[in-house]
């Protein structure tokens, strides 16, 4: 069984790292547009990679937030499908995994 407060402690680093992300984001998002049409459309095309980072961020956190979930109720490192515990590796590598290896893989 999975050290529970070690595997919180991560995530909710982790989840402060990416609202520090999302944060930062949304502040360059948010600065003037040069007057020059050709910066204009470099920084629309910077823009549409921030959004899209800023996307990523948003759907880590939810899925942290759900294992942060499975943390409380005491399924965390539980599989979904199959039961079994997930490996530690695997956790350490997806802390919001909520398959094993093998149910991820669809063996």
């Amino acid at each position: 069984m999975p050290d529970l407060n070690h595997y919180e402690q991560l995530i909710s680093a982790r989840l402060q790292e990416l609202d520090t992300r999302i944060h930062d984001v949304d502040h360059d998002l948010g600065e003037p547009k040069p007057r020059d049409l050709n910066d204009q459309s470099i920084d629309i095309e910077d823009d549409e990679v921030l959004e899209s980072l800023g996307m990523a961020a948003q759907k880590e956190m939810a899925l942290l937030n759900l294992a942060m979930g499975r943390i409380k109720d005491g399924t965390y490192g539980i599989c979904k499908k199959c039961e079994e515990p997930i490996s530690e590796e695997r956790l350490n590598a997806v802390l919001y995994a909520p398959l094993c290896k093998s149910c991820a893989a669809g063996v």
